[in-house]
């Protein structure tokens, strides 16, 4: 994966967007392989600096051994990014010995690193969770995630992420609990831990994107900044998501006060955001709503998940329809249209 060139650490430290990797399946619910290839393309056309996959928004049901897709989904994957100078992300979960067993699946596929969630081990006590992080990162490097509670995070207190962030094997943190006070509890604590300047820190926070990718934090003498965003928003209208993150990368880099249109950008974001991922319905569309704006676009056939009572909610479809209409400047479908063929073939 990648030239031997490509220094994937310095990419990932500078910041990129990565959106995370939907799964393409057919009417059948059986894995949709030339569409999920035609996804991967799709990213890798739109600019995308990395990918996530084998994560939330790929269903955490692939990993179930009836329907044994984790490796394949991560092996089609790693076949398209293939040369390509992009960060390969792998989803790894469950508790230590599954954990570890899919972070050698991963690095053995050549992925660069593993976005660890930690909601198997629900209770545990921070030297629980710290062993279980310390296991996975001795086989491959490791980005943290704070998954926010609606779709099965916990909260974790500013003692984990001190100890986290203090482990040589973390390499950044995809904070997503979509809670400021959250947000800033572990940035507090990666300021504590003394490797600030080693962690790349990424937004996951799909309901305050700009203005994560803005802001400036101080904690104890060290000033903290989002590098980029892991984000499920992302695997839709990436294009412009990517448009997005660099202008945004570029305005905190000119030192120049912050324009008033970055905060009405927030608020367009959010709003599409909502209607994506069902804030309505406590996140229960989320990944058919990604799937949804894919499917009109043609890149799936169809919105289906792998569970089949996992589909849009009442009024999603045209809430959809409503923030579409009303961001034009924010979804990307003529560049789909111009280049879906030859992703499909």
């Amino acid at each position: 994966m990648a030239s031997s060139k490509f220094n994937w650490q310095d990419s990932f430290k500078a910041g990129v967007a990565i959106p995370a990797h939907p799964l393409a399946l057919t009417e059948k619910r059986k894995l949709d392989e030339r569409r999920q290839r035609a996804l991967t393309r799709y990213y890798l056309a739109a600019g995308a600096g990395g990918v996530a996959v084998g994560v939330h928004t790929t269903q955490f049901q692939i990993r179930d051994p009836k329907i044994g897709l984790y490796e394949p989904v991560l092996a089609l994957t790693a076949e398209e990014l293939g040369p390509h100078d992009v960060i390969g992300v792998a989803g790894v979960c469950g508790r230590t010995a599954q954990a570890v067993q899919e972070a050698a699946i991963a690095h053995r596929l050549r992925y660069h690193a593993a976005l660890l969630s930690m909601t198997a081990l629900a209770g545990a006590s921070v030297e629980g969770y710290i062993d279980h992080v310390r296991a996975v990162g001795e086989i491959i490097p490791v980005i943290g995630f704070y998954l926010q509670p609606a779709v099965g995070g916990q909260s974790l207190p500013f003692e984990f992420w001190r100890a986290f962030a203090e482990i040589e094997s973390v390499v950044g943190i995809k904070i997503a609990p979509f809670d400021r006070y959250a947000t800033q509890e572990v940035l507090r604590g990666v300021a504590a831990s003394g490797r600030a300047r080693e962690i790349a820190l990424y937004t996951g926070n799909d309901d305050h994107i700009v203005l994560d990718l803005l802001s400036e934090f101080q904690f104890g003498g060290e000033t903290l900044r989002f590098a980029g965003g892991l984000l499920g928003h992302w695997a839709v209208w990436t294009a412009r998501a990517v448009e997005l993150q660099r202008e945004l990368r570029g305005v905190v880099q000119s030192h120049q006060p912050i324009h008033p249109k970055w905060f009405l950008r927030n608020a367009e974001v959010t709003d599409m955001n909502a209607a994506l991922f069902d804030v309505a319905h406590h996140f229960h569309g989320c990944i058919p709503g990604i799937n949804e704006i894919l499917r009109r676009q043609g890149l799936l056939a169809g919105r289906w998940c792998l569970d089949p009572a996992e589909d849009l909610s009442t009024g999603q479809a045209e809430d959809l329809d409503r923030v579409t209409a009303a961001y034009p400047h924010l979804i990307d479908d003529p560049f789909v249209q111009d280049n879906l063929d030859g992703w499909l073939s």
